[in-house]
């Protein structure tokens, strides 16, 4: 096959490779720094990119929210289930909204915690620290 026959269909997905650059920058970030305060900023962007991803996939293009107007009479007529999106991952992202949240305020207060005791946030000056009797 052609590479060119793929490019369309690549251009066409530039959301998926936005959450894929976030993902790698906050990997990148959580494994590569040593800092603690950059591994945690690292991590809320990993989170922010998998928040991102999910939204987009739980979208459908021309669908509507799924809440009926007048009723339903089953009688009369049925409902079109792909006329609707699905509102699960948005639910399930407003939850993981909240736990980011959570996690990204004990992960800074934990730092603090840690800059507290000793003087610093850079890990290899932790580790030190610790081996030292």
């Amino acid at each position: 096959m052609d590479m060119a026959q793929y490019i369309p269909v690549l251009l066409t997905k530039y959301n998926y490779w936005v959450y894929i650059t976030l993902m790698m920058i906050g990997l990148w970030a959580m494994i590569a720094k040593n800092n603690l305060v950059k591994k945690i900023i690292g991590m809320s962007i990993f989170q922010t990119a998998i928040i991102l991803f999910y939204v987009s996939i739980g979208a459908k293009y021309g669908a509507t929210i799924p809440i009926l107007r007048h009723g339903h009479n089953g009688a009369h007529e049925a409902i079109r289930t792909v006329d609707y999106i699905n509102p699960l991952p948005h639910v399930l992202m407003l939850t993981a909204i909240v736990v980011s949240v959570a996690t990204l305020g004990v992960a800074l207060a934990l730092s603090i915690r840690i800059h507290r005791r000793h003087r610093t946030l850079e890990e290899d000056d932790i580790l030190t620290q610790l081996r030292e009797p």
